[in-house]
């Protein structure tokens, strides 16, 4: 069972994503928070797979507890999805940077947020294709990088920067293996080491790393 917490600052919200969850066969709701600073605790208490984390809330938001969740050791098993009515690029950068997994907007069909919930638990990034868009288009606002690859990608081989470079444009491991004339097991193995080397949690965070290093950008490769 994938445990699931809740926390939002709307009674019914949480009530009906607590519901949708309890009724999903493969997952269960361990607990509700109504502020950023309940979702920490609740979660240093009971240690869920998934947090579904609001943003904005009182006493601590959403970004800035998701980021406690992250950094503390005891919790760092812990993914969180950034749910939230707000598509702003604020928001999307910086629950990535706090180290969220993924993130979704609160219309998101139901199925859909179940299936995200069961993505994000198995260890993989999720960002709804506005989303997306919007992040590219906040690197794209950035400078051009105008010095070498920071020492951040030294030991990262050549072919796991090619790799690298596929996942910050959204391609699956299914289409990386067909892009890259590779076996599905080989791009988990290149995936997988890259995450290693870089100490990030996720496909989420790799994505992250590949924009601020230069290595990608909004038209691609560099």
């Amino acid at each position: 069972m994938i445990r699931v917490l809740i926390a939002d600052d709307q009674a019914l919200l949480r009530g009906s994503f607590r519901l949708l969850v309890d009724l999903s066969p493969d997952c269960t709701t361990v607990g509700e928070a109504g502020t950023g600073v309940e979702a920490v605790a609740l979660t240093e208490q009971h240690r869920p797979d998934v947090v579904l984390m609001d943003v904005r809330m009182p006493e601590m938001d959403g970004i800035e507890a998701t980021r406690r969740i992250c950094a503390d050791p005891a919790t760092a098993g812990t993914r969180v999805i950034i749910l939230t009515t707000f598509d702003l690029d604020e928001y999307v950068y910086g629950a990535l940077r706090a180290g969220a997994s993924g993130f979704l907007l609160k219309d998101t069909p139901p199925a859909d947020l179940l299936t995200g919930i069961r993505v994000v638990a198995a260890g993989e990034g999720l960002l709804a294709p506005t989303v997306t868009r919007r992040l590219i288009d906040e690197f794209a606002r950035q400078p051009e990088p105008t010095r070498p690859l920071p020492r951040q990608l030294d030991g990262v081989t050549d072919r796991e920067r090619e790799v690298l470079g596929l996942i910050a444009r959204g391609l699956s491991n299914a289409e990386l293996a067909a892009h890259l004339n590779l076996s599905q097991a080989t791009v988990k193995t290149h995936v997988g080491r890259l995450l290693t080397k870089l100490a990030v949690r996720d496909r989420a965070q790799l994505v992250i790393v590949a924009y601020e290093t230069g290595l990608a950008g909004p038209g691609g490769l560099r």
